[in-house]
This record gives structure tokens, C-alpha cells and sequence, in this order.
């Protein structure tokens, strides 16, 4: 934790600015210290000097009136203070003629005593003033006491020389040195106490200052960074909503609103690649759906040629044996005698199915036959109910019910009346059959547009109220050879015939049912003559 700590951005700058404002305090400190006790020091040689100066004018005068009592007296009193360790007063030989300890009086210093260092330096060799000399030093006493000695010449003034009681010559500069030395235990206490001051409040200093950046630095950079780091393995994990809650000014806050704008952009793709996906998907499904309908289609129109090639061979093989068994029967019924009831019942039963047979090969061969249509321009209302009016009187449509609901606004279409009166006809006896002769057929036409064709057509609707279709069956009911009639009431061929015309006319034709509900033929044919030419 402490070393994820020290990595992070925020440690970094911690330790970075912590450690400069250290150095810093530390020099700052070294430098303040330094000029405080050059200070102190400072104000103790000037406190020394004017002492000095002092006592040099208070035994001036008993100097120049030769009262040596006087002298005597005046350094012991100064030289008695707590400030002032002694004073001493040599002549110019280094014989100490005046102290404030009087047991120095007479005592002859050395030329390397320090008080004759302070001015004058020798290494070995005779002693050599030192220019510009400060006329004072730190020394320590022989009881281990640091003091301050300065020493003061006694120069030889205009009133030296020349009062008659005097005897030194005008061209002697200097009649002695007075020594003064200083306790220094003041201004060390004092140097003491500042130090220790500015090292604790330095070091106080430092500690709020520590304290008061990690504040800083944690709601301005680690807090943010963060929270952006948070947002980004948020974002990482798929929470695109995730919001960085930084309101700041700054750069953070500008990364934050540049964060929460990237992380919006990418929901908004995300949501649109969704969309386009789930589109997409619906398209392909459309596709496939629409592929696998041709894919039927195509199946389905291969069945029929192949049913087709296989139905005119077959029909050319079975016509010619009908043919004769129905001309030779027809020769027996007329060579029978009337009264041999029997045989003459077996031989129309004969008739009938052969005939029924001759039927079913015409069927054939009209399913298999690609006959030329012959298009004019038909009204389909008017084409229906001419249609309408060749079934009604038949046996089967008289219980049934014709409810018709033409638009008047549909435009007559290139067909072959023909051929589409027979899908007519054979949709209508369907709808009979289904309803077992019994109820009401509706037949509607409209004019529609499709939009994925980008065609007009004419639709007409065939409706009846029979039992419907079941839902498995629908896509079965126009292949060839497929019905749901009895046995003996239908080939299969009808619906399959019709599918064929609708498409040589370019339309198109489809089944809706459900059972108990009836089923619903419809026709579509295009209003352009732009149906498949026959081949």
C-alpha cells in the first residue's frame, strides 16, 4: 500500500516538493541563523566598544592627573560587572600596569599571548601590525570560559605630550592597550535559542506545510486521478454510463468532461453498431426468408416441367388406348339388345371412366402444353362476372352465395381472358368443394402497389366460408398432383395449372387460411404488359 503510495502521481509530487521545501528550510534556516548570531555578535563588539570607549574616557582624565589610585579604582568597579570578566591596561612593553584583578598587576604578557595576536601576527618572525585589524577575538579563557577580548590602543594625544607632566615625546604613537574581555555566555545562550527556535518552528513549519500540500495535492491530483482511474475500469468492464463526477476548472476537469464525452461517444456507437446488428440481422432474415421462397419457387417450377415432360408422355401414351376403348364401347352399347339391361350398365360404366380417364389426360396435357397466350386489354370486373354468370346456373353453386366487392377504379390489364377465366373457374369450383356446395364466396378486386416489386397490380381476392387449410398444408397446395378432395373428386392439377398461368402473365398467386375461418385465394397481375414471354 505505502509503496503504491510513493508510485502514485500524488507521492511523487509529495516527495519531490517535500524534499525542495526541506533543502530549502534547511538552507533558509542555516543562512537566518547565521545572520542573526553575525548580528548578536555584532551587537556585543558594539556594546564592547562603547564599554570600552568608556572606561578609556573615565580614566583619561586621572591618566593625565597621574591618579593612579583613581585608575586603579575606576577598572576594578567596571571591570566588577556581570557582562565584563576583567579589564587590564598595559604599557607599551606588555607589562599589565592597571587590573581588575589585582593579581595581574605586573605581569608581563608575551608576543604570542593572545591579546597581542588580536593586531599583530609573527609566524616565527618578529611581530608585524595586521592592516585593517578588527581589535577583537573569541578566546577561551584558561577556565574553559568563552569570552570576547578587545583591545583598544591608548594613542598619544595632543594632551599627552604636551602637559608638563608628562615625559613622552610627541613621536611615540601609542602609550599602551586596554584590554577588555567580555562574558560571551549571553549571546551564546541567545545563539542557542534561536537555533533550537528556528529548527522547531522550521520543523513545525515544514510539518503543516507537509500537511496542508498532501490535503492540496489529494483534492486537486490524487482524488481525481483516481476517479479517472475508477471511470476507466469501469469503462474497461462495459459500464458505459459511468460518469467522473469532477467539476473542477483545471486540467482535471477538463479531462474528466473529455473522459465522460468519450465514454458517451462510445455508448452512442455502441447503441448504433446494436442497432445496425439487430437490422442487419432482420435484413439477412428477410434475405434468407426471401431466398428460401425463390429457393421453393424455383423447386416448384422444376417439379412442374419435370411433371410437365413426364405429364405429355404420358398423356400421348394413354390418349390413343382411351380413345379406342371409348369408340369400341360406344359400338357395343349401340349392338345391344335393350333388354339385356346388365351388359348395357357395365359398358356406360365403361364409357364413364374412360371418359373420366380421356379427362384426366387432357389435364395432362394442358399442364404440360405451353400454349401461346393471346393478351388483349380486359376489364377484370367485368372479366369476373361473366365467369360468375357461366357457374351459377351449374348444380353445384346453387346453394352458394356470390358477394362481390369491385373497385371500380382498377384499369383494364393485357391477359389472355381465356386462360385466366379458367383459374377463375377452377378457384370457384375449389371454393365449392371446400364449402361441400354450401355458403358464400366473396370476390373483391383492388389496385395495390408493391414497394419492394416497385410494380402496380390488379389483386383479386377470392374468399370462401369453408373450414380453411391447415396451416401445415399451405405450402403444398400447388403442386402438381396434391389435393385434400375425396378420392374420385379431383386430379391435383387444378391449383398447380393456375399457378403456371399467373406466372406466364408476370403475377402472382398465394393462400391465406385459417381453420374454422375459410381461405383466401389472391391473384395479382401486374398492370404492365411486361409478363415472361412464351417460349
Amino acid at each position: 500500500m505505502i509503496r503504491k503510495s510513493l508510485n502514485s502521481l500524488a507521492g511523487k509530487l509529495i516527495i519531490a516538493v517535500g524534499t525542495l521545501m526541506t533543502l530549502g528550510s534547511i538552507i533558509f534556516g542555516f543562512t537566518f541563523i547565521r545572520y542573526e548570531e553575525k548580528i548578536m555578535m555584532n551587537n556585543l563588539v558594539s556594546y564592547a566598544s562603547s564599554t570600552a570607549d568608556l572606561v578609556k574616557k573615565g580614566v583619561s582624565y586621572d591618566m593625565l592627573s597621574g591618579h593612579r589610585e583613581a585608575i586603579a579604582q575606576t577598572i576594578e568597579i567596571v571591570g566588577s560587572g556581570s557582562e565584563i570578566r576583567d579589564i587590564a591596561l598595559f604599557d607599551k612593553r606588555g607589562k599589565i600596569v592597571f587590573s581588575s584583578k589585582k593579581s595581574e598587576v605586573g605581569r608581563t604578557v608575551g608576543k604570542d599571548s593572545s591579546t597581542c595576536r588580536i593586531c599583530h601576527k609573527g609566524d616565527g618572525k618578529p611581530l608585524i601590525a595586521i592592516p585593517e585589524s578588527k581589535h577583537w577575538a573569541i578566546v577561551t579563557s584558561p577556565s574553559g570560559v568563552k569570552v570576547m577580548k578587545l583591545v583598544m590602543p591608548i594613542y598619544n594625544e595632543t594632551a599627552c605630550f604636551s602637559a608638563s607632566c608628562h615625559y613622552h615625546p610627541k613621536e611615540k604613537r601609542i602609550l599602551g592597550i586596554l584590554e577588555t574581555n567580555f562574558s560571551t555566555a549571553t549571546v551564546d545562550t541567545a545563539i542557542k535559542q534561536n537555533r533550537i527556535g528556528t529548527f522547531l518552528f522550521g520543523g513545525l513549519f515544514i510539518i503543516m506545510i507537509s500537511f496542508c500540500l498532501c490535503i492540496i495535492l489529494y483534492k486537486f491530483v490524487s482524488r481525481p486521478v483516481s476517479l479517472l482511474d475508477e471511470g476507466m475500469h469501469k469503462l474497461a468492464r462495459g459500464q458505459l454510463d459511468h460518469v467522473i463526477e469532477i467539476h473542477s476548472k483545471d486540467e482535471m476537469g477538463l479531462l474528466a468532461n473529455t473522459f465522460n464525452t468519450m465514454a458517451g461517444d462510445i455508448k452512442r456507437y455502441q447503441d448504433n453498431m446494436e442497432n445496425w446488428t439487430k437490422a442487419l440481422e432482420e435484413e439477412i432474415q428477410k434475405k434468407t426468408s426471401e431466398i428460401m421462397k425463390a429457393h421453393d419457387q424455383l423447386i416448384n417450377a422444376e417439379k412442374l416441367a419435370s411433371l410437365g415432360r413426364m405429364a405429355a408422355g404420358v398423356a400421348h401414351e394413354l390418349n390413343s388406348p382411351l380413345t379406342g376403348i371409348v369408340t369400341f364401347a360406344h359400338l357395343m352399347l349401340k349392338r345391344m339388345p335393350p333388354e339385356n339391361r346388365q351388359d348395357i350398365e357395365d359398358l356406360e360404366v365403361i364409357i364413364e371412366q374412360a371418359e373420366r380417364c380421356s379427362k384426366i389426360v387432357k389435364g395432362l396435357l394442358g399442364f404440360s402444353r405451353k400454349t401461346s397466350a393471346e393478351k388483349a386489354f380486359v376489364n377484370i370486373n367485368t372479366l369476373t362476372e361473366n365467369t360468375i354468370a357461366m357457374v351459377r346456373n351449374q348444380a353445384k353453386f346453387h346453394n352458394i352465395k356470390f358477394n362481390l366487392k369491385f373497385d371500380d377504379s382498377v384499369p383494364e390489364i393485357p391477359t389472355d381472358p381465356n386462360q385466366l377465366q379458367q383459374v377463375f373457374i377452377n378457384l370457384f369450383i375449389n371454393a365449392a368443394d371446400a364449402m361441400n356446395e354450401r355458403g358464400q364466396v366473396t370476390v373483391a378486386t383492388r389496385l395495390i402497389s408493391d414497394t419492394t416489386a416497385g410494380r402496380k397490380f390488379v389483386e383479386i381476392e377470392f374468399s370462401d366460408t369453408g373450414p380453411g387449410i391447415p396451416e401445415e398444408l399451405l405450402g403444398r397446395v400447388f403442386e402438381p398432383f396434391f389435393t385434400t378432395k375425396p378420392v374420385g373428386k379431383g386430379t391435383g392439377l387444378g391449383l398447380a395449372v393456375s399457378y403456371g398461368i399467373i406466372k406466364k402473365h408476370g403475377g402472382n398467386i398465394f393462400v391465406r387460411s385459417e381453420i374454422g375461418k375459410g381461405a383466401s385465394f389472391f391473384v395479382r397481375l401486374p398492370i404492365e404488359d411486361n409478363a415472361a414471354a412464351d417460349s
